[in-house]
Parts: C-alpha cells; structure tokens; sequence
C-alpha cells in the first residue's frame, strides 16, 4: 500500500512512517497542503492521510480540492490525522470528505484498523 501523509510536523510523519512500515505500506511526505495537492496530480497513492492544521492550506480545504478533481482521484480514501477533539470537528472532516478521523496521538493498532476498514470499502490490497 502506498501512503502519502500531509503533514507540517516531521516529528509526526517520522512516528507514522515508522508504524507504516510495520505493516508493509510506504509513506511519502509532504510537509504543507500544496505540496501533497502536486504530488496527488503526479503520483498514484491508496491512501491520502492529511492533517487539519497547516501553514497557508488547511487540510479540509485541501480535501476539498481532492474531491473536486475530474478524475479517479477524487474517491482516494483519505484519513485526517488531528489534534483538534470534539465531535464538531469530526462532522466537519466527514462532511468535508474525508473517509475516517484519527485523534493524535495516533496509536498503531487505530491507524491499522482505519486502513484495513478502508481497505475494504475500497478493494484495496492491505495486510500486516
């Protein structure tokens, strides 16, 4: 499974892109929204995880922009990774489009049992 996290945090991607390759899947980063807007037109990936809060882009705008697009990529699934809490911010990602809502601190087996929910919704070859 190939995995592309939007995330301004390197501290963040490094603890995901470790758990990731525990269960076989490769991450690549982008460290602002545009950044992983360019890389989504340029790369295939199964599974977009965005975080909410970023300099100049958020993340549901980003997603927004995701859906948008005229093209198969417009259904990636995509988990928001965040801090922020409340069951308002989770109906906002969902309404937003995003597949899923993980809270931060992500635990490896929360981040294992989304994509293999997702894996499912959307036929995707995912297996620890």
């Amino acid at each position: 499974m190939r995995v592309l996290f939007v995330e301004d945090d390197a501290m963040n991607r490094k603890v995901v892109r470790d758990m990731l390759s525990v269960g076989g899947a490769s991450m690549e980063e982008a460290d602002t929204a545009e950044l992983g807007l360019e890389m989504i037109g340029r790369e295939d990936y199964d599974l977009i995880l965005m975080d909410l809060r970023m300099p100049a882009m958020d993340g549901l705008t980003a997603i927004g922009h995701v859906r948008a697009r005229g093209d198969a990529k417009a259904t990636l699934p995509i988990i928001v990774v965040t801090a922020d809490t409340g069951s308002s911010i989770i109906a906002d990602c969902l309404e937003g489009g995003a597949d899923l809502v993980l809270q931060k601190p992500v635990a490896m087996n929360d981040l294992f049992d989304a994509m293999g929910r997702l894996a499912l919704k959307h036929s995707m070859n995912f297996s620890l």
